[in-house]
């Protein structure tokens, strides 16, 4: 066994540049295609080649039986896009810089596989299924083809997941594949299924009722049949096939619900197969990372590796001090000033650097229930002082775009930006911080559910435990508008800010509300200046201009939105409020040509087929109007002016069963303190209808 001494030294290997192989270590697959699967959030144990019972993943047990299955597999990062990173890099994040899922950008001078690939002359293509990896965060260089093709643009639910299915994804993957032969391929394919929340498609909702996270991976590997078995079968040419996934997910282990708090084993230990007929098939239990998977696959192919580049091929025999590996969690501190989490791995044995420190022995103790800091004081100092000096916070972070925010958010991502303090105590240790941890899924919870008073509430307890955190005015204050209680959300946001919570979302946020509120010259006067320069991001303009025109400055309001719509063509946002925009100039058929704009990006915006029912009934008449009304509702119920218009000129259409099925939906449903004068004139149409 190594000496304290003897450890910290091999441990300092993973600081230095300079682990390169050569190429010709292990097989040699010159020219081979190659397939890289990353599915998001796929626990280790979740898989039935992992010993999992309860889950049945035919099409990913039949690649492991007949490849390398690494066994001791570890991600260097517990969120999506510093992972995916770190794999296509061959980088640890501090390295590429990349450390969390908002605020930062892969570097246009970063190699990755794809631009290495594509450089040796391969065709390369990326399908990816959920906003984190969006072509604008830097991971599409390289790729000739990078289809991030998920639903885009307003979302009545700020909380609705930007994603799309596996199958919506392996679908066109494997156009782009069949369509390339005779060239040497990359293709890049990302699920997202398996991330929360856990809705199974059917059959498998029916058949993991009580546990539908194994629904959504028993999915997700029905998904990827299509793309994986004629390799396994023989049907396809041999590739070189990667699977592994960006992380796992806690699953209530530790106190942890999903992932991005802590580091252990349920989130960092990831499943990792490579497969091809010249690679010798089995279990192997040597120590593996995300950084290997890069020089794994160039050594493979012959590709001279980056000297830069910290990992080994996983394929080559195992050499001296290579067990050692570097971790970190850094969301809750770049978004809600907790205190940051970096870690080391090696030999099994696992230090995790917080104010309460931690040291676990993972042959002994996989479920990482004994802490062994105190005990093996050593150990412990051996790891933590191999800690690379690099990973230190402040790593340079960039702003974060609100676009970003929205999106993150809807992921369940808290997003902002915290002030690094000189010193963190117990008390900003996300152990001692986990209960608030949950208390803020329930807000999102409650919110997602449209149980907005209930949200509101837990919010005000989240704000009154950790009054520091912007996060917590920002859950409250959307909660309050969307139960019409705009006073209120305008008191909480300009509380925030006098407490310095100074963040562009809550600036903005307070803008929107001002609006709502029937302040529209505030609102302008707060986003105006936020919306200054070429860099000023496009929610904010888009709020700037529709509290623009809710003043009455409806040109200058197309004039902003105009510049949204040219630097964003395919965000349908801009168009959508462009087209309220010019509505309310009486400008109807310019309006409809936005409109029709945004929903050929996005069919399920019910704000712009709203918006459009207005618009084609002042052109076209009753019919085509209330057409675009029943879509508006039927995508979101709370499009109660929908609903109302619906009543209203289905009555005097001549179509009663229309109009009384609307306005009793209407007088049932909308809230009283902002639609109680509507809801009045409702009720006396319904009497006339014999309603």
């Amino acid at each position: 066994m190594k000496s304290p001494a003897t450890l910290a030294l091999a441990l300092l290997l993973f600081s230095l540049a300079c682990r390169g192989g050569s190429p010709g270590s292990g097989p040699s697959l010159q020219g081979a295609d190659v397939l890289l699967v990353t599915i998001d959030t796929l626990r280790a144990d979740a898989l039935g080649f992992a010993g999992n019972e309860r889950v049945d993943t035919p099409t990913l047990d039949r690649l492991a039986a007949a490849g390398r299955v690494f066994d001791d597999a570890h991600a260097h990062n517990v969120v999506t896009l510093p992972s995916h990173a770190n794999i296509l890099t061959g980088l640890y994040p501090f390295q590429h810089g990349v450390r969390e899922n908002s605020g930062f950008v892969l570097g246009g001078s970063v190699p990755t596989l794809a631009t290495l690939l594509q450089e040796a002359g391969y065709a390369t293509g990326a399908f990816v299924a959920a906003y984190p990896l969006d072509a604008r965060f830097g991971l599409n260089r390289g790729f000739d083809v990078y289809d991030d093709r998920f639903p885009r643009g307003s979302d009545p639910d700020e909380f609705v997941i930007a994603e799309r299915r596996g199958d919506q994804v392996v679908a066109p993957a494997l156009a782009w594949w069949n369509a390339r032969r005779g060239k040497p391929r990359f293709l890049w394919v990302h699920t997202y299924d398996p991330h929360a929340g856990y809705e199974p498609p059917e059959p498998f909702a029916s058949r993991y009722r009580d546990a539908p996270y194994l629904g959504e991976v028993a999915a997700t590997d029905s998904f990827l049949t299509p793309l994986l078995a004629p390799f396994v079968d023989g049907k396809e040419p041999p590739a070189l096939v990667v699977v592994t996934s960006d992380h796992g997910e806690a699953l209530g282990e530790h106190g942890e619900l999903t992932h991005g708090l802590f580091a252990y084993e349920p989130t960092l230990k990831v499943p990792l197969v490579v497969w091809h007929p010249g690679i010798q098939p089995g279990r192997d239990d040597r120590s593996a990372r995300h950084v290997d998977i890069a020089p794994t696959i160039l050594q493979a192919l012959g590709l001279e590796v980056p000297e830069r580049m910290p990992g080994r091929s996983l394929l080559a025999p195992a050499q001296p001090g290579e067990t050692s590996s570097y971790f970190e969690a850094l969301s809750t501190h770049l978004n809600r000033g907790w205190a940051p989490l970096r870690g080391t791995l090696a030999n099994r044995k696992k230090y995790i650097d917080l104010p309460l420190p931690e040291l676990y022995d993972l042959s002994a103790d996989p479920g990482e229930r004994q802490n062994l800091f105190a005990r093996e004081r050593r150990t412990s100092r051996a790891l933590r002082d191999a800690l690379p000096g690099e990973s230190v916070w402040p790593p340079p972070r960039g702003a974060i775009s609100p676009e970003e925010e929205a999106r993150l958010r809807s992921l369940g991502y808290s997003v902002g930006s915290a002030a690094a303090k000189a010193t963190y105590i117990a008390e900003d240790d996300p152990k001692n911080l986990v209960d608030l941890d949950r208390k803020l899924h329930q807000v999102i919870d409650h919110y997602s559910r449209g149980r907005y008073a209930e949200a509101a509430d837990l919010a005000r307890q989240v704000v009154k435990a950790r009054p520091s955190m912007a996060e917590g005015y920002e859950h409250l204050a959307l909660a309050l508008r969307q139960i019409e209680r705009h006073g209120e959300a305008i008191e909480v946001l300009r509380s925030a800010l006098a407490q310095g919570a100074e963040r562009e979302s809550l600036r903005r946020q307070l803008g929107l509300a001002l609006s709502e509120a029937g302040r529209s010259p505030e609102a302008v006067e707060v986003l105006g200046a936020l919306a200054q320069g070429e860099a000023a991001d496009p929610a904010t303009l888009n709020a700037y201009g529709i509290a623009l025109t809710d003043s009455g400055r409806h040109g200058e309001a197309v004039e902003v939105l105009r510049r949204v719509v040219a630097k964003h063509s395919q965000d349908p946002k801009g168009y959508e409020n462009l087209g309220i925009a010019l509505l309310r100039m009486d400008r109807p058929a310019e309006a409809r040509a936005e409109l029709e704009r945004a929903l050929q990006l996005n069919p399920d915006l019910p704000i712009s087929w709203n918006t459009l029912g207005v618009a084609l009934y002042r052109l076209e008449g009753p019919a085509a109007a209330l057409d675009a009304w029943e879509k508006a509702v039927a995508l979101d119920p709370a499009q109660y002016d929908a609903l109302f218009n619906i009543g209203l000129v289905a009555a005097q259409a001549g179509r009663p069963a229309q109009a009384r099925q609307a306005l009793s939906r209407f007088v049932a449903t909308a809230p009283p303190a902002r639609w109680g004068t509507d809801i009045r004139k409702a009720r006396q149409i319904l009497a006339q209808l014999g309603g």
